[in-house]
């Protein structure tokens, strides 16, 4: 339903061609970047400058002669299928919907949330501050191998200092260049990406055209590193131009030591090197709150961009496996500059290669990094990220990240960072994957990407794909990455996140639960798997607390509904006044800590109310089978949010996040002696409508007086010792049978047992009553009782009572249960129900006694108090002018036996079978 938050509010149309353009260029605040970085500059660029880096020059020897041209081919074609498919899922992302700033980060956050968007988009952040930081370590050592004065070999100037403080200050004054680039702009970044571009093209073209116009030639290999190159003789590599020969020997796979390392290679550690440089397809999405029209250029220019950069990569493979002998290619994997017409134009692609894949990295992680401020996900940490210049520009961002890119260059471990790097971008790549899956698998409506050449296979293979790759590439660095991710959205799950970007998790939700909900066939229904559905009906929550919990236990896994009937009609009302309660319900239910659905209704009257909410609550296989309401008494209303923890407010009036207070959405409780919503009459109307419509009955009196322990969500371990005691007889209609318990009984029991199989009432004992008649021997009917409760694996105390000396007594029920109808006057229906009143509060004050299973209390020690009694409900009369009656006989009754449910129930729900 759309809102004025909503996205598609985002937009107006401006310009007299009536073009849509978003109302600010990158979604946030004012000072939003321009947008007018083109396709071209703004992603093909930085894209195949980032897939190149400086393993386009230095590594395409290392990886064809050691897998030769079979298997690089072979690698080559994995690699790219890899991030295909995850370009495809970028594409089918972008061409969803408007695209702010962030790339990446903001996909997978739209997508799969604040938690997961955050942690991952921070990961991605720090993948590039250390990409970025590799970049100029590679770039030093580069420059350091020609012009460095430790550098091996005859040719170079050897004018450079070498060492750690060096190396350094070399990062660092290339890094000040880097930030300087970005900290101007976007525009200037296109401007000398575009340069580098053109550099890098030049230098490749020149390689190309050296493959062709170069003749063979011998090319002297340099001394393996750790050795004494002066006492053995120099080494050839050859050039032999295009040879077949020369391609036959280089087809098949020759994988030897690592001639920089001195490790050997296999198939595995050259494809993951081979992977660590084409791992930049998200250059140009980084970009997004620059371009123009980001949900164009980003798949327009990406695809153009991976299309390129494998064309090129294949052509080099296969030059240099035609040129060049296995010797040439594992021994010096710069051999470029030796067959180049012009050897120092080799040196100027790979140090544009590596200061374009720094300057890339760099601005992508102050886009990403300005996002996640914006976004204020890490509170404070990342404030200062937020401070743009006046046309847009985040120069916080980059110059947050510049710092972190200083404090990497000092560690300056090129390998290990490498392989973290690559982990991290794999990372992301995944989730990017995992959002375009959620999003087609949860099949919402609005889920329209114009770019549809993908599908859920694709989606689902390029998070294997990408998981597999990580563990490929680096074990530690995988599960390291998994576990950071894990911590990072635990933090930002309990530090809570915006809840109004929209969750695929809750579309997944859906989807899942409609399906199964189709499944689940109320015609397959069987006694054995009969489980409590409730719906209690609740006028003022205020009240109802411990009720509420209550019945929470007493659902065991079943449907849980909170049912409110709001009086009025809505032909007299301007709007529905139930819609805007629905959150005020649905907090109290969170901080109540019970597992509730919320089911609103506007009626007349209470009793019509709670007929449409018996009739319409549920769906399918899931609709209440128990109405559960509160008892209808003198009681004076209780105020539980004043004495609840869970609800009381802090008393300096801070809400600690809860705005507002639940006490200012809820009316207070009515006042002694007020006029009520409900009648007498109508009470137990509501009670008849229910049993008509085949639902069990529950009324619950003075749950307020629960033990806590008992409506907590723990253990319930407590040293005073409780009972639960089940009356499964009609007490106001005693029957003659010896032992009679009919199913209503049995639904008692059943109810009895299912609240001790919750973890705070484990410690409480059950105990059931068996009534017998005057001319009934002791024994027989508690040993028929007993071998009842084994077939049903209830355990259970049984004692016996003497009952039912009065009228009535062996008479039998009318066919609806009425006992008004049985003959007695109302004095002596009244005496009865004082009777039984008295016979109930005598046994809740004896102790368990010394029958079976139940020791004998010691002296001086205080017994055991019964926590709850389930009583038996009779039927209401068939004739309502008798229901103030009946209403009054339940009082008395039930008069101060403590927590009480009546219950009358009228489906089977016990099993002796398996």
């Amino acid at each position: 339903m759309a809102s004025e938050s909503s996205p598609l509010l985002a937009y107006r149309l401006l310009g007299e061609e009536g073009a849509a353009f978003p109302a600010n260029g990158a979604g946030g605040p004012g000072g939003a970047p321009a947008r007018k970085l083109s396709t071209f500059l703004g992603v093909v660029v930085p894209t195949v400058l980032s897939m190149f880096s400086i393993v386009v020059f230095l590594r395409i020897g290392f990886v064809v002669g050691h897998a030769g041209l079979l298997q690089a081919l072979a690698m080559l074609l994995v690699a790219y299928i890899i991030l295909a498919l995850t370009v495809l899922s970028v594409c089918a992302i972008a061409t969803n919907g408007a695209v702010r700033g962030g790339g990446a980060y903001f996909m997978i956050s739209r997508t799969l949330g604040p938690e997961v968007g955050g942690s991952i988009g921070l990961m991605f952040y720090l993948a590039n501050v250390c990409g970025c930081a590799v970049s100029l370590l590679g770039l030093v050592e580069s420059v350091l191998d020609v012009f460095g004065t430790d550098a091996m070999g005859s040719n170079g100037l050897r004018v450079l200092p070498q060492g750690y403080g060096w190396n350094l200050l070399y990062g660092s004054l290339l890094l000040g260049l880097v930030g300087g680039v970005c900290t101007l702009g976007a525009g200037l970044y296109a401007r000398a990406s575009f340069l580098t571009f053109l550099l890098v093209s030049g230098s490749l073209a020149s390689v190309l055209i050296s493959f062709v116009a170069v003749g063979p030639r011998d090319i002297p290999l340099a001394p393996r590193p750790g050795t004494n190159g002066s006492s053995l003789p120099t080494r050839f590599g050859h050039f032999t131009g295009f040879n077949v020969s020369t391609l036959k020997d280089n087809l098949g796979a020759g994988y030897a030591e690592d001639y920089t390392t001195g490790a050997m290679m296999n198939f595995a550690s050259v494809f993951a090197v081979l992977f660590n440089g084409c791992t930049g397809i998200m250059a140009g999405a980084n970009m997004s709150g620059e371009l123009k029209d980001p949900s164009r250029a980003i798949p327009l220019g990406t695809i153009i961009a991976v299309a390129y950069t494998f064309f090129i990569y294949i052509l080099l493979f296969f030059l240099s496996g035609f040129t060049c002998d296995r010797t040439l290619l594992q021994e010096d994997y710069g051999f470029f500059r030796a067959i180049s017409l012009w050897p120092p134009l080799v040196l100027i692609g790979i140090y544009a290669t590596s200061l374009s894949a720094s300057m890339s990295s760099l601005i992508g992680a102050s886009r990403i990094l300005h996002a996640l401020a914006q976004d204020d996900l890490f509170g404070v940490i990342l404030a200062p990220a937020k401070v743009v210049s006046g046309g847009g520009n985040p120069w916080g961002a980059v110059l947050y990240s510049w710092g972190l890119v200083q404090l990497v260059l000092l560690a300056g471990k090129l390998n290990t960072l490498a392989a973290v790097v690559t982990v991290f971008y794999l990372v992301a790549y995944a989730a990017v994957d995992l959002s375009c899956l959620s999003l087609e698998w949860a099949s919402a409506p609005n889920f329209r990407p114009t770019f549809t050449l993908f599908s859920w296979h694709t989606c689902l293979l390029g998070v294997a794909s990408c998981l597999l790759m990580m563990f490929l590439i680096s074990p530690g660095a995988a599960g390291g990455s998994l576990l950071l991710m894990g911590l990072l959205s635990a933090l930002l799950t309990a530090r809570g996140g915006p809840s109004s970007w929209g969750y695929v998790s809750q579309a997944l939700l859906f989807h899942q639960v409609r399906k199964y909900l189709l499944r689940l066939d109320v015609r397959k229904d069987h006694v054995k798997f009969w489980r409590p559905q409730l719906l209690l009906l609740v006028g003022n929550p205020r009240g109802a607390l411990p009720l509420l919990r209550l019945a929470n236990q007493l659902k065991k896994g079943g449907l849980y509904v909170l049912g409110h009937v709001t009086l009025g009609d809505l032909d007299a009302l301007p709007s529905d006044p139930v819609q805007p309660q629905y959150g005020a319900w649905l907090s109290l239910v969170d901080r109540a800590q019970v597992k509730a659905f919320v089911d609103l209704t506007l009626s007349p009257s209470v009793r019509q109310g709670a007929q449409h909410l018996l009739r319409i609550s549920g769906l399918g296989g899931m609709k209440p089978n128990t109405l559960v309401l509160g008892f209808y008494d003198d009681a004076p209303p209780q105020d539980h949010f004043l004495t609840d923890p869970a609800f009381m407010e802090p008393v300096d009036g801070t809400q600690e996040g809860r705005s507002p207070a639940l006490s200012t959405l809820f009316p207070p409780p009515r006042a002694p002696g007020s006029p009520r919503a409900l009648s007498p009459q109508d009470y137990v109307a509501t009670m008849a409508d229910a049993l008509k419509m085949n639902k069990n009955v529950v009324l619950a009196r003075a749950c307020g007086a629960l033990p806590p322990e008992r409506l907590s969500r723990g253990s319930g371990s407590t040293s005073q010792l409780h009972h639960v005691d089940v009356w499964p007889l009609n007490l106001l209609r005693p029957r003659g049978g010896p032992g009679y318990v009919d199913v209503c009984g049995l639904f008692l029991l059943q109810m009895a047992t299912i609240l001790g199989m919750v973890p705070a009432w484990h410690s409480a004992r059950l105990r059931i009553f068996l009534c017998l008649g005057p001319q009934e021997a002791p024994g027989a009917a508690e040993g028929r009782l007993r071998a009842l409760l084994s077939q049903l694996r209830i355990r259970a105390e049984v004692q016996e009572v003497v009952w039912g000396e009065g009228a009535g007594a062996g008479e039998p029920e009318e066919e609806e249960g009425d006992f008004v109808n049985g003959g007695l006057g109302d004095a002596e229906a009244g005496a009865l129900a004082c009777s039984a009143n008295a016979l109930v509060r005598a046994q809740q004050g004896r102790g368990t006694g010394g029958g079976p299973g139940g020791p004998e209390a010691r002296d001086g020690d205080e017994g055991p108090t019964t926590a709850l009694t389930f009583l038996y409900l009779p039927r209401p009369p068939a004739d309502p002018a008798r229901y103030p009656r009946y209403l009054a006989l339940l009082e008395t009754l039930s008069r101060d036996l403590g927590p009480t449910l009546l219950i009358h129930g009228i489906t089977p729900v016990t099993c002796t079978d398996l």
